[in-house]
């Protein structure tokens, strides 16, 4: 998968909005949404907030961990732990760089928000291009993967399969005694 696939993918994640318009639910091919009303919020997939937000037919509420303090405490509990920590969202990233984009009116702190995420996404990429190295340095063949997320993987995803290969054919060429 591409970023942009990933993201095609997180655009199906709920948010919250709240509508300054009336009207009954949508029927989706995901579901249905709605009823719409005006001053009421009601959670709709992200893609839809994004459309209705760029045509000021709503407000997008941001989700609860898309606040400094959150993400700086999950960036905390992330460095005491040897093992990847459950995210709030699987597309954590996707999420928070399409809403910060898009809504940088409706949530406080923009920029503070932007960088925690990217700290924590730093922090976690770090963490995982260790535990890859770890990986093929002890020779594994099975690695089990908890918490990282669906972007997360797809970063080490095209160097992985390349560099297990060329191992495995230089352990065939070299003799072992």
């Amino acid at each position: 998968m591409d970023p942009s696939e990933v993201e095609f993918i997180a655009e199906k994640e709920l948010v919250s909005i709240v509508p300054n318009f009336n009207n009954n639910v949508i029927h989706l091919i995901c579901g249905d949404v709605g009823p719409f009303r005006a001053g009421l919020p009601v959670n709709v997939p992200i893609w839809m907030a994004l459309n209705l937000r760029q045509r000021q037919k709503c407000r997008i509420l941001a989700p609860d961990w898309l606040d400094v303090e959150k993400l700086e405490a999950l960036k905390e509990e992330e460095k005491a732990h040897p093992f990847f920590t459950k995210m709030p969202s699987e597309h954590y990233m996707v999420v928070a760089q399409l809403l910060l984009s898009a809504v940088h009116d409706d949530i406080p702190r923009v920029e503070e928000i932007r960088m925690a995420v990217k700290d924590l996404w730093d922090l976690r990429i770090s963490k995982l291009r260790s535990s890859v190295d770890t990986f093929i340095k002890s020779g594994g063949t099975h690695a089990r993967l908890d918490y990282l997320t669906t972007m997360e993987i797809n970063s080490v995803r095209p160097l992985l399969p390349h560099a297990l290969d060329f191992i495995d054919r230089l352990n065939k060429v070299i003799p072992t005694n």
